[in-house]
């Protein structure tokens, strides 16, 4: 539906009762559906006592999103609010994918870390998306943007910090290791 059809800019939620309409309502409830399965992962980390897992970034995180995409889908199920679906599926088959390679032992997979910097990629869009409304008059609620945007920066800010804990601490032990 995004390659075709929907504005970066501005695109307002169709309630009509039409096939696209329908299918679109559809998605954004699978998506959703996902973020649920997504918070399940979570109490499955903490029934299992993988504590390292459960940091304030996860619970956070898998808490918020299936508060959202809920309202999202009960109140706007389509328009501007997709994009965020759109690039979070793509970002979550790939992280998906890194781990269904991991859980099956194959080793080097040295693209790990970018599936973090795709994370931060996202939340500056969703960031740049969601400003838009603050300065254009689309017909989608307003207000939205006044919840997304700040969201957006403080998942920047959790992952950034995780994505210099995880991947730059190592790079300066490796040189350390080097110049010794």
């Amino acid at each position: 539906m995004w390659w075709n059809r929907y504005s970066f800019r501005c695109e307002p939620v169709d309630y009509s009762s039409s096939p696209h309409a329908l299918r679109v309502a559809r998605d954004v409830y699978i998506f959703f559906l996902a973020k649920m399965t997504e918070l399940v992962e979570t109490v499955f980390f903490v029934l299992r006592k993988k504590q390292k897992q459960v940091t304030f970034l996860h619970c956070y995180h898998h808490t918020v999103m299936p508060m959202v995409t809920w309202g999202a889908t009960k109140y706007f199920a389509g328009g501007h609010g997709t994009f965020i679906g759109l690039v979070n599926s793509f970002v979550h088959i790939v992280m998906y994918m890194y781990y269904l390679l991991a859980g099956m032992g194959i080793r080097n997979l040295w693209w790990k870390k970018y599936i973090t910097v795709m994370q931060l990629g996202q939340f500056l869009l969703f960031f740049i998306h969601f400003a838009q409304l603050w300065f254009i008059d689309c017909d989608f609620p307003k207000w939205t943007a006044f919840l997304i945007t700040p969201q957006a920066l403080f998942f920047f800010y959790l992952f950034y910090d995780f994505y210099l804990k995880a991947y730059m601490k190592k790079i300066s032990i490796k040189e350390t290791k080097k110049d010794s």
